[in-house]
């Protein structure tokens, strides 16, 4: 029977309490467990706790796929997936507009394992086909992207992938599996940073990844290595975070549309970067795999503003380094999440010092628009501003 997206969300891979009858989940805090007389020998690290392998099981259920593991943060997530498919010698075909993370951990590592690698210029399907080579992989891809919210069609990049015998991946974290599921158009693995919006409350670190059992297991034999397992306890605190995710991505779906039109019709703001806004380069594909635009939105002052000032002047919005959190937060790519890349960098992928990324919360969109008023009102003038 198939099941809809708050019901795979709340009951899908839950842990029965068969002892006391309990409504949620056991936690199994136990790291060492029996090797005699067992069907499985388990073990932390090997991420087949209880409940490592019942939250991988949801996990799947949600981005349907055959199978998933879960992983200490995001960057844990996509390292793994792209060392189990990468040798030396290898080379990758990636998405120019990436997170910062992803980004720099290519450029600074990938040399040290003699894998080749190739940004495209473009986001078409040619750009990325005319960057594939005799020793080419793997594609790599982000949509909606971070920070400027570029979308890549995914069924193209899946036709080229298949074309030419190699394996696609996404960074799937800014959609969740509430807005989009890229495996029902042919991508071969999806990556979560599952701090975001599986988490959703700003007090979790994980990663996800999910594909087919086969491409699974291939990811696993590296990652018992590498050691990138998730505690329990934080485990369990992720599987009881996902059962609201439903409900809280299409609560900020609404209110990050709600956010954009009223920052696209301001005239103190330049720029606003949101899919679901009809003069976005992007719109009309987002509309066709996307269920929901997402909550994540980016935007530019007038440059006669300073938007660090902006920043600090919000007094319900919280200048904050992470995203997807029930509470709404900005910051400043230029100096967090896309700081490792370079300034000449940052500029060729349009990502401007005064860009604020928005992540747009639960809370009522016209408080959110009252606290924007009142911190442009004081960057008019700075010398009222507090920033303390």
């Amino acid at each position: 029977m198939k099941k809809g997206i708050n019901t795979i969300c709340t009951h899908e891979g839950d842990i029965k309490d068969e002892q006391f009858k309990g409504a949620v989940s056991p936690l199994y805090m136990s790291t060492s467990y029996a090797f005699e007389d067992v069907e499985v020998k388990r073990y932390p690290r090997y991420f087949n706790t209880p409940n490592q392998v019942a939250l991988s099981q949801k996990i799947a259920a949600l981005e349907h796929a055959g199978a998933a593991m879960i992983f200490g943060s995001g960057m844990a997530a996509i390292s793994t997936a792209l060392l189990a498919f990468l040798r030396a010698g290898d080379h990758i075909v990636l998405q120019k507009s990436l997170y910062g993370g992803t980004y720099n951990f290519v450029n600074e590592e990938f040399s040290k394992y003699g894998i080749e690698y190739s940004f495209t210029e473009g986001l078409e399907p040619e750009d990325f086909e005319t960057k594939i080579k005799g020793n080419t992989k793997v594609i790599f891809v982000e949509t909606p992207s971070n920070p400027l919210l570029t979308i890549t069609d995914l069924s193209a990049i899946s036709k080229i992938a298949k074309k030419h015998g190699l394996v696609s991946m996404i960074d799937n974290t800014f959609a969740s599996p509430v807005n989009q599921n890229p495996i029902d158009f042919g991508i071969d693995i999806i990556i979560h940073s599952a701090t975001k919006y599986m988490g959703g409350h700003s007090d979790i670190c994980a990663g996800a990844v999910a594909s087919t059992e086969e491409n699974m297991d291939r990811i696993f034999q590296l990652a018992k290595n590498l050691g990138g397992s998730l505690s329990d306890y934080t485990v369990w605190l992720l599987e009881r975070s996902i059962k609201t995710m439903g409900i809280r991505v299409k609560a900020q779906n609404n209110n990050a549309q709600h956010m954009a039109e009223f920052l696209e019709g301001h005239s103190e703001i330049d720029k606003v970067y949101y899919p679901g806004l009809p003069n976005h380069p992007g719109h009309e594909l987002a509309k066709s795999q996307m269920r929901g635009f997402g909550g994540m939105l980016s935007f530019e002052l007038n440059p006669k503003y300073d938007a660090s000032l902006f920043q600090k002047a919000l007094q319900l919005i919280k200048p904050s380094m992470s995203l997807a959190g029930v509470e709404s937060t900005v910051l400043s790519p230029a100096q967090t999440s896309h700081a490792l890349i370079g300034a000449e960098e940052r500029k060729n992928q349009g990502i401007t010092d005064g860009l604020i990324r928005f992540s747009v919360g639960i809370e009522e969109p016209e408080d959110l628009i009252a606290d924007i008023e009142h911190a442009l009102a004081q960057v008019r003038s700075p010398s009222i501003v507090n920033v303390q």
